[in-house]
């Protein structure tokens, strides 16, 4: 596969759309085109980058079965809209891109709104080591709101205005973070218990919530935020906060409002990215294709 640095050579390489459809199909078949239909299936190629699957009688292309499909827009553009969303670190807005690719904010906003969704991925039992656990409120700060809008008693962890998102990272592997309707530990426990691994260590803080973490399956560790207390020994949740950190300012400057139906889709382009930020923007294009 070809390997790009820079914008000026990913735009080189894909300049046009046949270079697209070849680098796509090679990623998504490695040369052994395979039916969506029936993956059994023989498969005959056609004219205009087509093919037929021979036990339904069906034909395809490769943007069949992906987000590509039934888009009018060319691979060129869906591939820099990949490659500048997920290759930013704090994003793009959809008017920034919409300006870029020379289509309208709505279409922009729709492409990277399913480019997100892409990225929405199965991590059952996948955490283990040690692993920090952390909640955090995603809203608006009353105070620079109108005064029409403001509303009482939206400090701390009310939910009044916020959305509530729960995360956790495995310290030297991957981050998860979800949004959640609530942080009591009925809401939780059982993500924890469906994404760690028994035997791992889990540092949080002293909230109520991870009092009743299951002792049998966990070693539990608590860092004393209250008390003046961020980091003993190797109890810290530092790493997940500033994850936490990170998200708001993307939020904040880049998208300025996100709503809470939307937020989980960000939520799993900011984890794919700290979660590749070991790759080159070519190989983190090249996984997000895959």
């Amino acid at each position: 596969m070809f390997s790009f640095k820079s914008i000026d050579q990913f735009l080189d390489y894909f300049k046009d759309e046949q270079s697209c459809i070849d680098y796509w199909e090679e990623v998504r078949w490695q040369g052994d085109v395979i039916s969506p239909y029936d993956p059994t299936s023989k498969v005959y190629r056609c004219k205009n980058n087509m093919y037929k699957c021979k036990n339904t009688g069906k034909y395809f292309n490769v943007r069949t079965g992906t987000i590509f499909e039934g888009s009018k827009l060319s691979l060129r553009k869906w591939f820099y809209a990949i490659y500048v969303v997920l290759g930013n670190k704090k994003g793009i807005s959809s008017c920034q891109l919409a300006r870029s690719i020379n289509v309208t904010q709505k279409t922009a906003w729709k492409m990277i709104q399913k480019i997100q969704m892409a990225l929405n991925v199965d991590i059952t039992q996948s955490l283990e080591g040690e692993i920090e656990v952390d909640e955090a409120y995603i809203g608006g700060v009353e105070r620079f709101k109108h005064s029409k809008k403001k509303k009482k008693n939206t400090k701390g962890r009310s939910l009044v205005s916020k959305t509530p998102v729960f995360g956790m990272v495995q310290r030297g592997g991957f981050l998860f973070a979800v949004v959640v309707s609530d942080t009591t530990a009925k809401t939780l426990l059982p993500i924890i218990s469906n994404t760690v691994r028994p035997g791992s260590i889990i540092y949080s803080d002293e909230y109520k919530a991870y009092r009743s973490l299951d002792e049998q399956r966990y070693d539990h560790g608590i860092v004393y935020h209250k008390k003046g207390a961020y980091v003993i020994g190797r109890r810290s949740t530092n790493t997940i906060e500033g994850f936490w950190g990170h998200l708001k300012r993307v939020l904040k400057s880049t998208h300025h409002w996100v709503s809470p139906k939307h937020l989980q889709k960000y939520l799993n382009a900011e984890s794919f990215r700290y979660n590749t930020k070991h790759l080159s923007d070519c190989e983190r294009f090249d996984v997000f294709l895959q």
